[in-house]
């Protein structure tokens, strides 16, 4: 079967001096080649405030287009949430598709959805976006005059439809993903029931969660070296010899900078096994120089759903990328995360390196479960030994 061409696609980001700026584009590029879109082109500007009609102003939207001639462009992604009114202007301007990164990740998050309560949670985060994005569309009505001295028209009669029959969507994909949620809170009693110790993967999008998983548990979940390879949660049973019992393991979708807010809410029903869990392995890349601010971007959504209080293991994995100038002298310490000393152990999960250590301590935190609540801190002393 032959694979389709790519969309070649322009990427443009706006620097509005915030810290986690991404002047390279790089992630933008990774999120778009994972939406089967072609990066052609990148251009950053630098403004104090986004132009309200056009977001980039009417200058370097002109240069946009320009460029986008240059090299075939078929689309325009923005690193940034437009408002409905800048990208229908900018459409308008750049006669060219212009979506933002809030949508690039929705369509992902469809591409990517497999069971029937991931698809549920793409369908009501992508209606509540369509909710938003209606003075888009027909366009070609709004103008229209109906009957005699009717005010109102054929424009109205439509987006007021369409507006209606979108709520109607979410109203019933919201009872659909509360049933699933009454079903998932059965199944966590029925666990703690039967004093099962419950452990999550979280961590940001291609830390190597889904491979982690995979080497600990002997699974197949899927893992790719891409952007949100896994989205749905895949629970498997974990023994601990060092603490004599199994341990629930659960890998959950991973987070990004700027996840659409309403991909969080919807996305509550699986992010609630993070919430309820007793321990998070909190799955860092250790080999990228960002590490810190995509750490952040993690603590932020975790207190989105309530899990700030959960007590965490670092997990910083890619040892076998890191650099030898900046490899760890010790493979288990501690790192400060919100001013607080919190255990890390560093692994590789692709070559197995470390994860010995990360057993051993994984067993201690379940024999001393009852104490998590009260203290973080691992001694720093083992008898494991490296592998």
């Amino acid at each position: 079967m032959p694979v389709s061409p790519k969309t070649p696609a322009i990427l443009v980001g706006v620097d509005f001096g915030l810290p986690h700026f991404d002047a390279d584009l790089e992630e933008l590029g990774l999120l778009a080649e994972t939406a089967g879109l072609e990066p052609v082109a990148r251009l950053t500007c630098k403004r104090s405030a986004p132009d309200a009609a056009l977001f980039v102003g009417s200058g370097k939207a002109d240069e946009i287009r320009f460029l986008a001639q240059q090299h075939g462009a078929r689309e325009v992604l923005f690193d940034q949430s437009l408002s409905p009114a800048q990208q229908r202007n900018l459409e308008r301007r750049l006669e060219l598709p212009v979506n933002d990164r809030t949508l690039l990740i929705l369509e992902i998050f469809a591409q990517r959805a497999r069971s029937h309560e991931g698809k549920l949670q793409v369908e009501l985060a992508r209606l509540q976006y369509a909710s938003t994005r209606l003075v888009r569309r027909w366009t070609h009505l709004e103008r229209q005059r109906g009957g005699i001295g009717g005010r109102g028209g054929p424009g109205e009669a439509q987006i007021e439809l369409d507006r209606r029959m979108i709520g109607d969507a979410i109203k019933r994909t919201r009872e659909r993903l509360e049933k699933v949620k009454r079903q998932r809170s059965t199944q966590r009693r029925q666990r703690q029931r039967r004093d099962t110790f419950a452990v999550s993967l979280v961590g940001y999008t291609n830390a190597g969660k889904s491979t982690l998983f995979n080497a600990l548990v002997k699974a197949r979940a899927y893992a790719a070296d891409q952007l949100f390879a896994t989205l749905d949660t895949t629970t498997r049973q974990l023994y601990l010899a060092g603490a004599g019992r199994s341990v629930s393991l659960s890998d959950t979708v991973g987070f990004i900078r700027d996840l659409p807010h309403g991909l969080i809410e919807a996305f509550k029903a699986t992010l609630l096994e993070a919430a309820d869990a007793d321990l998070l392995l909190h799955v860092v890349d250790g080999a990228n120089p960002d590490h810190p601010e995509q750490m952040a971007e993690v603590q932020k959504v975790l207190a989105e759903i309530g899990a700030t209080d959960v007590p965490q293991l670092l997990v910083f994995n890619k040892l076998d990328a890191i650099p030898a100038e900046r490899r760890p002298l010790l493979l288990d310490d501690t790192y400060p995360v919100d001013d607080r000393p919190v255990p890390r152990v560093f692994v590789s999960a692709q070559t197995g390196e470390g994860l010995p250590i990360l057993r051993a301590r994984l067993s201690e935190l379940a024999k001393r479960e009852p104490e998590l609540g009260i203290s973080l801190q691992i001694p720093a002393d083992t008898d494991e030994s490296e592998t």
